[in-house]
């Protein structure tokens, strides 16, 4: 079960995204407001729980098994969200795999990347039988052109990823179709693959993948920074002092720079796909 720093940090960082937003891109959060439960669907998983994220997160959203999943209809304007393990059925492999082509997007994390895609996209990644251990890597935002991430994200972001034992590397097949968001350098000298977050285009739809699990369980701090009580970071992002009282109630001095920016990091990158999808269904009704 996730630790009660990490608990703490993800309601931190939701409080921080909002505020970050409300002051570099108030039509972002207008937006993003517009999310209903319908849009984000969650497909329970064993070892990972994206819908903590999401609640954390203050997003909406309904969650459902795997069995209701091969019988639900899925709509193209929506989001499925596969956790950890990703163990469905070969007719719900191409379900989704029409889901995706049709418009809709498809979010899975590490070990869906056998189970999923894999078999559902197949030659575009795999899993290289490089199995990580329980660690935690220093990883590498590429997508710092995302105006979304841009807004919110400063180059003196380090964030650390947590890998859980066993999580599966990604081996990318066509790197002129599968675009890396994050990578680690540390993943590639210790299992030979550097990527940590990917997506691509499948039809009229984007698939997105991301190695271990969505909900960071655990940080590790290396540094001084790292180690600082998170109200640091909160200033770094340009939160005033009067504005920082609230971060201070919420627990901001029992929780680590480390512990906030790896959660800040994880909720800004859902809420970046979000925004994606919503701003691609805008600009299909607009054709």
């Amino acid at each position: 079960m996730p630790d009660d720093g990490m608990k703490r940090a993800y309601r931190l960082a939701r409080e921080l995204l909002w505020d970050r937003l409300d002051d570099t891109s108030p039509g972002t959060t207008e937006i993003l407001k517009q999310v209903h439960q319908a849009d984000l669907i969650v497909v329970q998983g064993q070892y990972d729980h994206i819908e903590s994220v999401l609640e954390s997160a203050g997003m909406p959203f309904s969650v459902i098994t795997t069995a209701r999943l091969e019988r639900a209809k899925l709509r193209p304007d929506q989001i499925v969200f596969i956790n950890c393990p990703g163990l469905i059925t070969s007719k719900t492999v191409r379900k989704l795999q029409q889901f995706v082509h049709q418009g809709g997007f498809l979010f899975t994390t590490d070990w869906a990347l056998k189970h999923v895609l894999q078999p559902a996209f197949p030659g575009l990644v795999e899993y290289n039988q490089r199995p990580t251990a329980d660690e935690v890597v220093r990883v590498e935002i590429l997508d710092r052109q995302d105006g979304f991430l841009q807004s919110v994200l400063d180059a003196e972001d380090d964030p650390l990823w947590w890998l859980e034992a066993s999580s599966y590397p990604i081996r990318i097949l066509q790197p002129d179709k599968v675009k890396v968001l994050i990578r680690s350098k540390e993943i590639q000298e210790r299992h030979g693959e550097s990527p940590v977050f990917i997506s691509f285009e499948y039809g009229e739809g984007v698939v997105y993948h991301m190695i271990s699990h969505f909900y960071l369980q655990r940080a590790e701090t290396r540094t001084l920074r790292q180690a600082a009580p998170s109200m640091s970071y909160v200033a770094a992002k340009g939160i005033g002092e009067q504005a920082q009282r609230k971060y201070q109630d919420l627990g901001a001095e029992e929780v680590t720079t480390g512990q906030l920016e790896s959660a800040f990091t994880s909720t800004v990158t859902l809420w970046g796909v979000v925004l994606r999808k919503k701003a691609r269904d805008r600009d299909r009704k607009q054709e």
